[in-house]
C-alpha cells in the first residue's frame, strides 16, 4: 500500500503521466479480456475492467478514471458484446448490463478518489514528519557537539584554576606561615627561661611547620609547579611522595629521553596516573603498582597495573555500559577523549589485579597549549 501511495503521489504531479497510465491500463484490460475470450465467450465482458477502474481511480484521479471507463465501455461494446465490431447501442439486456457496470464503476471511482486523497494527505504528513525528525536529529547532534566543547572548556578551566590556587597557596599562605614560624622561633629564644611557655611555643612552632608542609603538599598535589617547568619529570616526585604516604611500592618506568609534550597532554598524563594510583590505594589493597609510559611516532601509551583484588564482574559491566561509574574514571575518559585518546580497563576480578591503559595521539588538536621551553621554565623559576 505504501508503494502504491508513493506511486500515486508521483503520478499525480504530472498530468501527461496520469493519462498515459490510463491508456495503458485500458489497453491492458481489453487485451486480457480478449485473451480470456475463448474461455468466457460472451459472459463477463467487464471482468477485467473493474481492476483497471479501481487502480486508476486510486492512482490517477477522477477525470482520468472517467476516460478509462469510456474507453473500456467502447472497447467492450466493439469486441465482446454482440453484435461485435459495432458501436451501435446493443439490445436491452446488454444495455442494462452496460449501465450497471457504469454505475458500479462510478461508485468505485468515488471510493478510489476518497482513498487517493486520504493517502496523499497521509503521504504528505509522513514527509513532513520525516523532515521534522531530520531537523530534530540535526539539532540534537549540534547540542551534543556543543556539550562536548563545553566539557572540554570546563576541564581546561579546572586545570587553570588548580594552577592558580596552587600558586596562591605557595606564594601567599606559605610565605606568611614562614614569617610566623620565624617570629615564634624568636619569641621562643627570648623566653627560654620560662620552660613551660617555651615548650608550648615550641609545640606551636612544630604545628605551624606541619601546617606549612601540608599546605605545600596540597599545593603540589593540586598542580605541581614542576609539571610546568620540567614536564613529566614531576611524576618522579609525585610517585615518591605517594609511596611514602600510602606504603605502596610503585615502579615508575619513563624513558630518560622522553621529550616534552603540549601542556594539556602532559597535564592529562599526570592526572590519569594520579587518579589510577589513588584508586589503587582506595580499592585494590595491592602492595605494589607499576606505571609505564611508552611513546611511538603515532601515540603515547600509559599503563598502570596493580596486584590487588581486581574489579568485580558487575562493576566492570557497569563501567562498560555507562562509560564510568564514578567521577574519577569519567573525568579521565572525558579528558582523554577531548585530546583524541581513549581508556581501556582490564581485570578478571579473581584477585589477580587490574590494569588501566590510556593512549593519546602524538598530534593533538590546536586547543592544546605547547609546553614551555626550557628557557621559559628557567625564567619562571627565577621569577
Amino acid at each position: 500500500m505504501g508503494t502504491i501511495a508513493a506511486f500515486s503521489a508521483r503520478v499525480s504531479q504530472n498530468a501527461a503521466a496520469r493519462y498515459a497510465v490510463v491508456l495503458l491500463a485500458a489497453a491492458l484490460a481489453i487485451l486480457v479480456r480478449w485473451a480470456l475470450n475463448p474461455v468466457l465467450g460472451d459472459y463477463l465482458p467487464y471482468v477485467t475492467l473493474f481492476p483497471a477502474v479501481a487502480f486508476t481511480s486510486w492512482c490517477c484521479g477522477v477525470a482520468p478514471s472517467v476516460l478509462l471507463l469510456a474507453i473500456g465501455l467502447l472497447g467492450v461494446r466493439y469486441w465482446f458484446i454482440p453484435p461485435t465490431h459495432s458501436l451501435f447501442i446493443p439490445d436491452v439486456p446488454q444495455f442494462i448490463g452496460m449501465l450497471t457496470f457504469a454505475s458500479g464503476a462510478v461508485v468505485i471511482i468515488a471510493i478510489g478518489e476518497f482513498v487517493r486523497r486520504d493517502s496523499a494527505a497521509l503521504h504528505k504528513a509522513q514527509g513532513e514528519l520525516e523532515k521534522l525528525v531530520q531537523r530534530r536529529t540535526s539539532e540534537l547532534n549540534s547540542a551534543n557537539h556543543s556539550l562536548g566543547e563545553l566539557t572540554a572548556r570546563l576541564l581546561h578551566l579546572q586545570d587553570e584554576e588548580r594552577r592558580r590556587i596552587a600558586r596562591e597557596l605557595h606564594d601567599s599562605v606559605g610565605q606568611t606561615l614562614a614569617a610566623l614560624s620565624m617570629n615564634l622561633a624568636s619569641v621562643s629564644a627570648e623566653i627560654e627561661r620560662l620552660k613551660k611557655t617555651a615548650g608550648t611555643i615550641a609545640d606551636s612552632a612544630a604545628l605551624v611547620n606541619d601546617v606549612s608542609t601540608d599546605i605545600r603538599t596540597i599545593s603540589y598535589l593540586l598542580h605541581p609547579p614542576l609539571l610546568d617547568e620540567a614536564g613529566l619529570a614531576a611524576l618522579t616526585w609525585y610517585v615518591q611522595g605517594f609511596s611514602e604516604r600510602s606504603k605502596i611500592s610503585v615502579d615508575l618506568d619513563v624513558p630518560k629521553d622522553f621529550a616534552r609534550l603540549p601542556r594539556d597532554v602532559e597535564t592529562a598524563i599526570f592526572r590519569v596516573i594520579q587518579e589510577c594510583l589513588t584508586n589503587i590505594h582506595r580499592h585494590s589493597q595491592s602492595p605494589t603498582a607499576n606505571v609505564r609510559i611508552r611513546s611511538t611516532a603515532q601515540e603515547v601509551r600509559i599503563e598502570v597495573e596493580d596486584k590487588g583484588k581486581g574489579i568485580p564482574l558487575e562493576k566492570r559491566r557497569e563501567i562498560l555500559s555507562s562509560g564510568a561509574p564514578g567521577v574519577g574514571l569519567r573525568g579521565m575518559r572525558e579528558r582523554l577523549r577531548q585530546l583524541g585518546g581513549g581508556l581501556e580497563i582490564n581485570s578478571n576480578g579473581n584477585g589477580k589485579g587490574a590494569s588501566i591503559t590510556a593512549h593519546l595521539p602524538m598530534t593533538v588538536s590546536s586547543q592544546a597549549e605547547p609546553a614551555p621551553s626550557t628557557s621559559a621554565a628557567a625564567a619562571s623559576a627565577e621569577a
